[in-house]
């Protein structure tokens, strides 16, 4: 980068920090945004939308509810004229045109830095014995309907050409502490080698020795357990329903809770050789049946497997409460693709497409940071912390900010803190809802033709 970008990045970045409505370096670390740029060897000439800029209105944008670009870019220009800048345009292809300029890998850098600046932060006493936990699910996210978007993420095969929407499936890795998403893996929704498991395979080389990792069915499987076990990372995971359990065999650690023996399966086909040969040819792991007593569940006992083999140290039940929080996972990506309106994306091309999911991963870890900020001053868990409270809170305050001075504005972000740790989503034990809506959705028709032809159609009946 050369020494005129830099100074020009570190001008702004000094700007924002001083005067933008959410506090820049509290949430995100100017520095952080420097070093990825050096890091990435972007160049830019000196124009309105530079990367910081362009970074800045585009986390603005997924963080509203309107998430259109041109409330984006009327928010650049009201920032401008308050600092006494001179104003872009109103026209958004520019912020368009400089969205493409910046690097997927610049943004992932962004995301991952921050989740993994939040992990060695968190208060001991959130941890499970000590021990960094991390949730593993997948999901999809739709799009538009592109002959680019289709071409890269293609539609379900349930659907029709014409009348489907092209699916992307992501694997994240989220701490099971502060909620952070620590990776995410991006692929088609169908495909060889596109399921969950093959994506988590890319993501295991983020987790540490001594990581305890939770998952569902999908994931346990003799070679994603090995290789888990290859990097001395403990696993819970739920039973495979095709793989029959026996108690009766193995080790007995107590009532239906045993260790035993899983031999290596034939190779698969995603699997060399040279790798099949170095994974054991058996490996020891605990199986234990949990009975689920409380009322609106939709099983009434789990079996679950685990690297956990020492029954003293992780006894049965403190196993089957920590497997319970693997339901932490589906609220996050809840926050995610509801909150954060994810779920039906933008772009209408694939490159974007892929910008656009990370930066709202990015805009969910500042929002994380914040809940652990806010956690932290007034001893609360962040996973006791309400995420939409929290973003509501930042909307809320955020105008102030920007208008305060800086004595008022210190001010403003304790009140905000005080306001983010009362929001609260503690347990809440014996909760029964009807899986079931009340209000009925409008009663338009299903499209059954490609819009195109279905417009012909009302055109010929005119």
């Amino acid at each position: 980068m050369s020494q005129h970008t830099l100074r020009r990045v570190q001008e702004q970045a000094k700007s924002l920090r001083s005067s933008e409505a959410i506090p820049y370096e509290t949430l995100l670390d100017g520095r952080m945004v420097e070093s990825a740029l050096a890091e990435e060897q972007i160049e830019f000439r000196d124009r309105i939308f530079t990367p910081l800029i362009t970074l800045w209105v585009f986390l603005n944008q997924v963080l509203s509810p309107d998430h259109s670009c041109r409330e984006a870019v009327s928010k650049l220009i009201a920032f401008l004229v308050s600092q006494g800048e001179r104003p872009c345009s109103p026209d958004t292809s520019s912020y368009c045109d400089a969205r493409k300029r910046l690097p997927v890998s610049f943004l992932a850098r962004l995301m991952r830095g921050i989740g993994d600046l939040l992990e060695p932060k968190a208060h001991p006493d959130w941890r499970w014995k000590g021990r960094a936990v991390h949730l593993i699910d997948g999901s999809t996210v739709s799009m538009p309907d592109t002959p680019e978007n289709q071409a890269v993420y293609p539609q379900s095969r349930s659907q029709k050409p014409g009348l489907g929407f092209p699916l992307a499936r992501i694997v994240a890795i989220i701490s099971f502490t502060t909620g952070a998403v620590r990776d995410l893996a991006i692929g088609p929704y169908k495909g060889k080698e596109t399921g969950e498991t093959s994506l988590f395979r890319t993501l295991v080389h983020r987790l540490k020795r001594g990581d305890v990792v939770l998952g569902d069915r999908y994931f346990a499987s003799f070679f994603g357990i090995a290789q888990l076990v290859e990097r001395g990372i403990d696993g819970v995971f739920r039973m495979h329903q095709l793989r029959k359990v026996d108690f009766r065999r193995g080790r007995s650690l107590g009532v239906e809770d045993h260790q035993v023996l899983w031999h290596k399966p034939q190779r698969p086909d995603w699997m060399d050789e040279a790798t099949y040969a170095s994974i054991p040819d058996e490996m020891w792991v605990r199986e234990l049946r949990v009975r689920v007593t409380e009322p609106g569940y939709r099983v009434s006992e789990l079996v679950l497997v685990t690297t956990l083999l020492d029954s003293i140290e992780y006894p049965k039940k403190e196993i089957a409460k920590l497997y319970m929080g693997r339901w932490n996972v589906e609220l996050d990506l809840r926050s995610i693709k509801v909150v954060m309106q994810m779920d039906i994306l933008r772009c209408k091309k694939p490159e974007l497409v892929e910008k656009e999911i990370w930066v709202h991963l990015l805009a969910y870890n500042i929002i994380r940071k914040l809940m652990m900020t806010a956690g932290t001053c007034h001893d609360v868990p962040p996973r006791e912390i309400s995420f939409k409270g929290t973003l509501q809170a930042l909307e809320a305050f955020g105008d102030r900010m920007e208008m305060a001075t800086p004595t008022s504005r210190q001010a403003l972000w304790a009140e905000m803190l005080a306001v983010i740790a009362h929001h609260r989503v503690g347990e809440r034990p014996g909760r029964v809802e009807p899986r079931a809506i009340k209000r009925r959705p409008k009663p338009h028709p299903l499209l059954k033709l490609p819009r195109d032809q279905a417009r012909k159609q009302l055109l010929k009946t005119a």
